[in-house]
């Protein structure tokens, strides 16, 4: 048995956070931020949206295209660094009520920026062990509430969104996910934390005016780790599998910062037009960032049935993977 990505689906909240909206907010500008980081807006969701109504609405789409009855899903995993409650219930409980699906398995990992990878080494191996047949796997994220609006180094990164996508099981070898590689090394945790509100930093009056509720992060350091790990973690899977960069149809990268993007890109050799590239509309976010991108290629024709897609990503924690995927959907 094996485990194929049936579809995937995305959710794109309508308010727009534009450059010029935050050099009202913040020291900065627009010239700045684009050579920085390549973004030009950002999505914001809605203050009486949460989290699990962004990954719902993500799954909907997911789940339709995937040609099957909710009632089939048989697991339910979500990613996120931003849940809805602080521990529980999670943030797969939370959609898998709006979904109306009970009695079935639901639970969130925090992977950050990597999430979406890991949920997919996670839905590869329960399916491939026989233990499930349907596995819903959303990143959903709201960073606008983990993002402090005064801090100029994060609050230009990142957006709101989710991704949704169905692992379903398969007796086609030429359907499946043909690897997996996801990996961490908790040395590297300071550069990229919230620091606040777990047990460390517990929520009292002097944590939060310090607002270590808040996203931190050491920019320089985590560029410089991040291109060198993303484009080893590409070629250790290539090689792995014995598969030459020319035989990707579409390379997926996180879509953290384009200067990243483009730097592995360029090392890998992986042409410009089949690089996904969403970061200048959509900013950094975070576990929903690669099925975000992956939605839109599908939705304009780029990605059809059979094409090879390799995924990279890296995270806090630090945490980073790779995979190598067949697409196994119907045609949009």
């Amino acid at each position: 048995m094996y485990a194929a990505l049936r579809s995937i689906g995305s959710y794109i909240p309508e308010n727009i956070l534009t450059n010029q909206d935050l050099e009202k907010m913040v020291d900065t500008s627009d010239e700045w931020i684009v050579k920085r980081t390549g973004i030009k807006e950002r999505r914001i969701a809605n203050d009486d949206e949460v989290t699990s109504d962004l990954g719902y609405k993500a799954a909907l789409k997911a789940i339709d295209r995937a040609d099957i009855n909710i009632n089939e899903i048989d697991m339910v995993i979500c990613a996120t660094l931003s849940p809805d409650y602080l521990t529980m219930p999670s943030t797969a409980a939370m959609i898998s009520k709006k979904l109306g699906i009970t009695n079935v398995m639901a639970f969130d990992i925090s992977a950050a920026c990597t999430g979406f990878v890991y949920l997919l080494s996670l839905a590869k191996s329960f399916i491939e062990s026989g233990a499930k047949k349907n596995i819903l796997i959303i990143g959903a994220e709201k960073i606008s509430s983990v993002v402090d609006y005064e801090d100029r180094t994060t609050c230009i990164l990142f957006g709101d969104g989710a991704g949704a996508a169905v692992i379903g099981a398969t007796e086609d070898k030429n359907e499946a996910i043909i690897d997996v590689l996801a990996s961490a090394d908790g040395n590297y945790g300071d550069l990229l934390i919230t620091p606040g509100c777990g047990s460390k930093n517990p929520i009292r009056e002097d944590n939060v005016k310090d607002k270590l509720q808040y996203m931190k992060m050491s920019g320089n350091e985590v560029f410089k780790v991040a291109v060198k790990t993303l484009t080893n973690d590409v070629i250790e899977i290539l090689e792995k599998n014995k598969i030459d960069a020319s035989e990707v149809d579409m390379f997926i990268p996180h879509q953290a910062n384009y200067r990243i993007v483009e730097a592995v890109r360029t090392k890998l050799n992986f042409p410009l037009e089949k690089t996904a590239l969403t970061v200048s509309k959509y900013g950094n976010t975070s576990s929903a960032s690669i099925p975000m991108a992956m939605n839109d290629l599908y939705e304009e024709g780029k990605i059809k049935k059979g094409d090879l897609m390799l995924l990279d990503a890296f995270g806090g924690g630090f945490t980073w993977g790779s995979a190598l995927i067949r697409f196994a959907g119907k045609n949009f």
